[in-house]
């Protein structure tokens, strides 16, 4: 691994909210393992809005949902994720057990925003009773809950008379405005955004991308799983860029999409409509069966028999590029 970009501005001299040091997930079948995130590596600084993007199933759920400690009973995980709250002593979220998760971490400390939001709100309840429950559970009397709810779904771009909807009656965009509406309503320092804007037409992506940028600049962090590249550009000061469950390249955004260092996030871009509008050629590998070398090899036109060796640990910080050949200098050490 080389280093290419220097830190984020005004977060070097702040403590990280979230260390990830080698954090693996693994998955056993009957007859095969599947290696869903391998030796991950990152932080995120309060403030920071940190954009993962890659390819779909490329790890990028398996990561928020493995420190959320959400993964099925087949899943095997190692390494660390250190969470330091404002409060309190840190917590290692790969070390803690379901009792000090569900009582103390989720939604309090570390929030998530639900790929499928649909399948995540409990179907027997309305929206409002929903968010106010969230509320209560976080410190709002029973009072003050009504009109904390009507604010937070106006926030979301969600009219609060849907709150009286079940689930069921809601569209798509609107279940996943209320599960945004849901993660917020705890204010937890970290939020994990998991495909925040999926079901939304354009002006409401704006809305909720605005809406998260917004909490980074109270001081808040989010981590934003997405794979809008136009989104992730939009409001991510940093963005990490997986394939086949490492991270490849981890940049400031603006020096990644002016001069991406690793060949897939240049072919990421190149696939954009305003750009070539190219497709990446190939397919990503099966998570069953990655080779030992560069994953991305076999898809890239600067292979050579270095290749056949691992790149080097997956991230580490933003300014990383796990290749042997950069594309730009900057990738170089």
């Amino acid at each position: 691994m080389t280093t290419s970009a220097p830190a984020i501005p005004d977060t070097g001299q702040r403590s990280a909210l979230l260390e990830v040091d080698g954090l693996t997930v693994r998955f056993r079948l009957r007859d095969v393992v599947v290696h869903a995130v391998t030796d991950l590596r990152l932080q995120v600084h309060p403030g920071e809005l940190l954009a993962v993007v890659g390819e779909s199933g490329c790890g990028k759920s398996v990561l928020a949902h493995a420190l959320l400690g959400l993964l099925p009973g087949n899943a095997t995980v190692t390494g660390h994720a250190l969470l330091h709250p404002p409060t309190g002593e840190p917590i290692d979220l790969t070390g803690c057990g379901e009792r000090q998760l569900s009582r103390a971490v989720r939604g309090r400390q570390l929030g998530l925003v639900p790929q499928s939001p649909a399948t995540a709100l409990t179907p027997v309840r309305t929206g409002r009773r929903l968010l106010e429950e969230t509320l209560r559970a976080h410190g709002h009397t029973r009072r003050d809950a009504t009109p904390a709810a009507d604010r937070l779904a106006a926030d979301v771009g969600l009219d609060p008379v849907d709150l009286d909807r079940y689930p069921h009656e809601l569209s798509g965009g609107m279940a996943q405005r209320l599960a945004t509406a849901l993660a917020l309503a705890p204010d937890p320092p970290l939020l994990l955004a998991d495909e925040p804007t999926t079901g939304l037409d354009r002006p409401l992506v704006d809305h909720t991308l605005d809406l998260l940028r917004r909490r980074c600049d109270t001081g808040a962090a989010v981590v934003l799983i997405t794979h809008d590249l136009t989104a992730a550009r939009r409001v991510a000061d940093t963005i990490a860029v997986m394939y086949a469950s490492r991270i490849v390249e981890h940049r400031r955004t603006d020096a990644l999409f002016t001069a991406p260092a690793h060949p897939y996030t240049a072919g990421l871009l190149d696939a954009l409509p305003e750009r070539a509008f190219r497709p990446v050629p190939g397919h990503p590998p099966m998570l069953t069966d990655l080779p030992i070398g560069c994953a991305f090899a076999p898809r890239c036109d600067r292979t050579t028999d270095v290749c056949h060796d691992p790149p080097g640990p997956s991230g580490d910080g933003a300014g990383r590029v796990a290749c042997h050949h950069p594309l730009t200098d900057g990738g170089r050490a």
